[in-house]
């Protein structure tokens, strides 16, 4: 993987951790010569997990839309800031430049994010490794219910398997850089969407 799409809180959180993970897990991606894509923010982990990386010299783009760059939250440092139209439009850039994705502890925009790139794989529209950092167990009743719903036949194993689940980022990116997409019937085409 050359280029990594970090998705994540435009809050710190409650727990320290959380910002600290964020920071590191930037630090490493530049450390292992991965670019850091992400939304292109200064505030909560978003900002924390781009100071990690140009810290350590890495390569980060931001991607955030007009609406919000002109609230003043975009971060100043950044190796490229590209402005998009919308929130849609930054998700579908984000995935263009990227390799994978990561999801680190965050809200509502944060699982959109991450359930719009797993829908997509789930659809065939692309074959790259999804990650859930798992950090102080944050996600665990979300991977908790993302089991019921295999279990409740809403939710095939194989598609839930497509979440790769860690709670260390270097394990993670290891498990990621091995990903094989499963091989599930392509029904959609993507020239159709």
């Amino acid at each position: 993987m050359q280029s990594v799409t970090v998705f994540c809180g435009s809050s710190m959180g409650a727990d320290p951790q959380y910002a600290q993970i964020a920071y590191d897990l930037g630090a490493y991606l530049a450390q292992q010569g991965i670019d850091l894509v992400y939304g292109g923010a200064q505030v909560g982990l978003m900002g924390r997990v781009a100071d990690g990386a140009l810290e350590h010299g890495g390569r980060v783009i931001g991607v955030i839309p007009q609406f919000l760059e002109t609230k003043e939250i975009k971060h100043h440092q950044l190796t490229e800031l590209i402005i998009v139209k919308s929130m849609h439009d930054r998700k579908s850039k984000m995935n263009d430049l990227c390799d994978g994705v990561i999801a680190l502890p965050g809200g509502f925009g944060t699982l959109e994010e991450l359930f719009e790139v797993l829908t997509w794989a789930q659809l065939g529209l692309h074959q790259k490794p999804i990650g859930l950092l798992n950090v102080g167990s944050y996600y665990t009743h979300l991977i908790q219910l993302l089991q019921t719903m295999v279990t409740q036949g809403f939710l095939k194993q194989i598609n839930m398997d497509m979440l790769l689940v860690d709670d260390a980022y270097s394990q993670l990116l290891d498990r990621m850089q091995q990903y094989q997409a499963p091989d599930v019937p392509k029904w959609i085409n993507k020239d159709l969407i």
